[in-house]
């Protein structure tokens, strides 16, 4: 049986964890910062578990994560 290829896109911007979800980083966070508190951008900075739908196309294009 063929391998599959893994989209190198996906594989850049997303995390598997050890219980099987996947990670994102947050949107908002790349450039425009002087006028963000803080506050604001240390929550920026944290890793968010993407959503069930999103999940389920990201194990097509992540095969071997």
């Amino acid at each position: 049986m063929p391998k599959i290829k893994t989209r190198k896109s996906a594989l850049k911007r997303f995390r598997k964890t050890v219980t099987g979800k996947f990670m994102r980083k947050q949107a908002f966070k790349a450039h425009i910062l002087e006028k963000k508190s803080a506050k604001r951008k240390a929550a920026l900075s944290r890793r968010m578990v993407v959503f069930k739908g999103d999940a389920v196309a990201l194990r097509s294009m992540i095969p071997y994560a």
